[in-house]
């Protein structure tokens, strides 16, 4: 190579590094001047065909019986170390240590850290990325693995189409506190702010997922943030996990997205993207239509009341008819224990009557013969 075309190539590398550089260090944010409207004119690949979140419509679902339950590899097994808890300015962030991965999917995936996205209390406005049918969840739960299996690293494997692979878990408040959140929510005081970090005692990352791993709705997408590489593998858990409306409240209201030295602070709070078109996308489901109706308890609880009430009035029924029956078998026993009429007894008593009227009338007959007839001579 000539020394004037080496020198283009120097210069072509420098402007394409110089450019890559600054567009990691623009300062995005969920609003504002560079919010989600504006990440296309700054981030390319936010504008692509295959971004999430999506909004999943479950009757154009498509069920795939390939689908097997994803399995998580020693996320209970937390050992020793301290968890990073992080707050990056647009979530919180807590890195994972790489012995915990992903199975169930065409490669081994390695973890790499979980965030939240979240809302901002106001009612019914919900805060998950992700929507079932237009409804959207009070938060979710992201945890990201790379494919270790083909690329070295988070780093290479964020910008290939088969690179990440992320589960999505919606988030829905409850009546009681859960455990599990709390071993994230009650140390976010402790990194309030922008560029703040904090370790935190290690736990079971396992106990924030929900009980079933086997139900679940599958694409392919992006990153929901910028740089928006179309490298994820979703999988979507259609089981939610509940938190306490207090847990909510404190993970809604408790951060910062500025920094500790910033004069104005403003509440780290709306922290999701708006869902993307599917743009031909068909997104698949582990569980088929009949088998994955979510009920409410509502419904559970009018089912179980309407089975009692029919095993009640079957019961009835039941009785009235032995009841029935027994009352129809009395009668015929009685009916045939009645005594039939003896109409041998009067022929007898009628024939003996007669006897005794042919009795008199012999004995009348022959007192007629020994009286002697008064025409006739006496007899010496």
């Amino acid at each position: 190579m000539n020394s004037p075309a080496l020198i283009l190539l120097l210069i072509f590398l420098f402007f394409q590094r110089t450019a890559a550089n600054s567009v990691e260090e623009i300062t995005w944010t969920y609003s504002g001047s560079v919010g989600q409207s504006e990440w296309s004119e700054y981030f390319p690949d936010c504008g692509g065909a295959s971004q999430s979140p999506v909004d999943v419509t479950t009757t154009q679902t498509k069920y795939d019986p390939s689908l097997v339950p994803v399995t998580p590899l020693g996320y209970s097994q937390h050992g020793n170390q301290p968890f990073s808890l992080h707050n990056n300015g647009h979530t919180v962030v807590i890195e994972l240590p790489g012995w915990m991965g992903l199975q169930g999917l065409p490669w081994l995936f390695t973890a790499v850290q979980l965030h939240l996205h979240w809302g901002n209390g106001s009612p019914g406005h919900g805060g998950s990325e992700h929507t079932i049918d237009g409804r959207s969840a009070d938060a979710e739960l992201h945890v990201v693995h790379y494919n270790s299996e083909l690329y070295p690293n988070m780093s290479a494997a964020m910008t290939q189409r088969d690179g990440l692979a992320v589960l999505g878990i919606f988030i829905e408040t409850g009546e009681e506190t859960n455990p599990a959140f709390n071993n994230i929510i009650n140390y976010m005081s402790r990194i309030r702010h922008a560029d703040q970090k904090e370790f935190i005692p290690a736990f079971d990352v396992q106990s924030l997922l929900p009980r079933s791993l086997g139900r679940y709705y599958r694409y392919n997408g992006s990153l929901t943030t910028p740089p928006c590489y179309q490298s994820v593998i979703w999988t979507v858990f259609q089981e939610r996990v509940q938190i306490s409306k207090a847990q909510l409240l404190k993970m809604e209201t408790i951060l910062y997205s500025s920094k500790a030295e910033d004069s104005h602070r403003m509440l780290l709070q709306d922290n999701y993207r708006v869902t993307q078109s599917l743009n031909h996308r068909v997104v698949l489901a582990s569980f088929s239509a009949e088998s994955g109706k979510e009920l409410s308890s509502g419904e559970v609880t009018a089912i179980v009341i309407g089975v009692m009430c029919g095993c009640v009035g079957l019961a009835v029924i039941v009785r009235f008819i032995v009841k029935t029956i027994r009352s129809s078998s009395s009668w015929d026993v009685l009916h045939n224990n009645r005594p039939a009429p003896s109409p041998r007894v009067n022929d007898q008593e009628h024939s003996k009557e007669k006897k005794q009227d042919l009795a008199l009338s012999t004995t009348s007959e022959a007192e007629k013969k020994e009286e002697p007839s008064p025409s006739s001579p006496a007899e010496p």
